[in-house]
């Protein structure tokens, strides 16, 4: 983690685990089980930035502050490689996918998927459940992804908790597929809450 990260402002979950470059400034709180990955940056120069327990920010993910929005993400959520999340809030339990562009004011419903290289523009409100593509997006289809999401939430707390202690191959191997078809009939079940 880096210097900056290590400022007053800062309320990180112990369970939480933060990559050594990742880069966190400003009012920023990090959930239970949830994970910054490599090359993360959070700004928050005024307002906040809060993310909830079990969520995933993947590697090179950028967060920031709205002036008038703060930037909210919700439990069991993985906002994903390349994304920006600036100034909006996103619902328990979903995805933003690769690339993908959130912006202030947008909501991002329970359960949805916004998907790769999406640009979801300023003050736009989206329903639970919703498939969210294109540029500008829009809603193309209604699923409740909320299961595969803590699904994919769990297995990056997998790989967080490996990362701790140094090992890097957390999703290989029998007893990973084990593990995983365990988790999958929990997060079906809905035992994982």
């Amino acid at each position: 983690m880096s210097a900056g990260s290590r400022q007053p402002g800062l309320a990180i979950h112990e369970s939480a685990w933060i990559a050594p470059s990742a880069q966190l400034f400003g009012s920023i709180s990090v959930g239970d089980g949830s994970s910054v990955w490599h090359n993360v940056v959070a700004r928050a120069e005024c307002q906040e930035i809060r993310i909830g327990r079990m969520t995933n920010v993947q590697d090179f993910v950028m967060l920031h502050v709205g002036y008038d929005e703060p930037t909210v993400v919700g439990d069991f959520c993985s906002i994903t490689h390349h994304a920006t999340v600036h100034g909006c809030t996103v619902g328990d339990a979903c995805l933003i996918g690769v690339g993908a562009v959130v912006m202030d004011g947008a909501v991002i419903g329970d359960g949805s998927i916004v998907a790769g290289g999406a640009v979801v523009p300023e003050g736009v409100v989206f329903a639970p459940r919703s498939i969210i593509a294109g540029v500008p997006a829009r809603r193309i289809a209604e699923r409740d992804s909320a299961r595969a999401n803590r699904l994919n939430a769990w297995l990056y707390h997998r790989n967080a908790q490996a990362c701790r202690r140094g090992e890097h191959r957390a999703w290989d191997g029998p007893e990973f597929e084990a593990w995983r078809e365990a988790k999958r009939a929990e997060v079906d079940a809905d035992r994982d809450l």
